[in-house]
């Protein structure tokens, strides 16, 4: 059976919240993808609601995308903790913390959630940006850590 890189990391030990490396991949002509581990909320303890997830999830991959390059995807995670993102070329994790705080920031401001149209989103009645400025603030305050297993 395939191991699956998420299940092996002890969620009872790491301190949301965080940023890391959840994987590096290379292929054989030298390419190279990172997967992180966006981490918003402590495992098992909270966890976004819905509409919180969808919100952020369009915000982040708008803003994001406006920090950092080469981002292939944003995902929200199935706990409802946090997101993951994938992006090319290897990138310091500490770079991506900063651009993530910034983005939260940008949350924090944001009047407008981009495509929550029918026509631009599959669950478009689904958004709350009350909720997603809420937990944005409650990250930002906690402060993210580019390394999961320090507070």
């Amino acid at each position: 059976m395939a191991k699956v890189e998420s299940f092996q990391l002890d969620h009872t030990k790491v301190k949301a919240p965080y940023v890391r490396i959840a994987g590096t991949e290379k292929n054989e002509k030298g390419s190279t993808i990172q997967k992180y581990d966006l981490r918003f909320l402590q495992p098992n303890e909270d966890a976004l609601p819905t509409a919180a997830v969808h919100t952020l999830e369009h915000l982040l991959a708008t803003y994001l995308r406006d920090e950092l390059t080469g981002i292939i995807d944003i995902s929200p995670m199935g706990c409802r903790t946090g997101f993951y993102l994938i992006i090319w070329d290897e990138h310091d994790p500490a770079d991506v913390a900063a651009a993530l705080t910034t983005v939260l920031q940008k949350v924090l401001e944001t009047v407008h959630v981009p495509a929550v149209s029918a026509l631009e989103c599959g669950n478009y009645k689904d958004h709350s940006l009350f909720s997603a400025q809420e937990y944005a603030r409650i990250v930002l305050e906690a402060g993210i850590s580019d390394d999961p297993f320090r507070a």
